[in-house]
């Protein structure tokens, strides 16, 4: 994209780094002399209740700033990158549309990587192709589905220990439902970000 082409795209900031290093206060001093809003990009605070040990923002802070993407699930549900990056993105056009800034802060790295690349077209998970994986690796194991990975896709296989089980029937399982190797679709990213991004 041409600086052109990028100047025209509606502004965003990434406040980012390490838990309890003061982005939040940062944060909060921005907010006091620019349009912004802020979003939470923290794989934790999403979370109800996830109080301790994530240093989420006090009900003065949040009073002083409030934070999107806060408390938005309870710990049971499953909330992945994609489901971010979905979330935010719909954040951002609502904070752009009346007019001010998005200010993403947080720690989570992944997070920020899939707004500012994009994601791979990976296929959700299939229970049922799941459960023929590790059926096949009971009875013959591990070590023989590994070898079946490294015929499948040797590169993938070359970064997956045998003894990962999590990894290996991850791979096996976008092959078996799209056709098309892990090694294939993590070259591919997604949508890059419609925003000119300050960091």
């Amino acid at each position: 994209m041409s600086d052109i082409s990028k100047a025209s795209l509606p502004k965003a900031i990434f406040l980012m780094g390490p838990t309890a290093s003061g982005k939040t206060a940062l944060a909060i001093e921005l907010r006091k002399i620019l349009p912004v809003e802020l979003i939470s990009v923290d794989s934790a605070l999403i979370y109800k209740g996830m109080d301790i040990g994530t240093a989420k923002p006090n009900a003065e802070e949040l009073l002083a700033a409030p934070h999107r993407l806060l408390n938005i699930r309870d710990p049971s549900q499953a909330y992945s990158a994609a489901d971010f990056r979905r979330d935010a993105l719909a954040e951002m056009a609502d904070i752009t549309a009346a007019g001010r800034i998005p200010l993403l802060v947080g720690g989570t790295m992944l997070y920020f990587k899939a707004l500012l690349e994009g994601l791979s077209p990976l296929p959700s998970a299939d229970p049922e192709v799941r459960a023929r994986i590790e059926q096949q690796a009971a009875e013959q194991g591990w070590e023989s589905l590994h070898r079946q990975l490294q015929e499948i896709d040797p590169v993938a296989a070359a970064r997956i220990h045998p003894n990962d089980p999590q990894r290996l029937s991850r791979a096996l399982e976008v092959f078996f439902i799209s056709g098309k190797t892990l090694t294939e679709l993590t070259q591919t990213s997604g949508d890059a970000l419609p925003y000119q991004v300050h960091q």
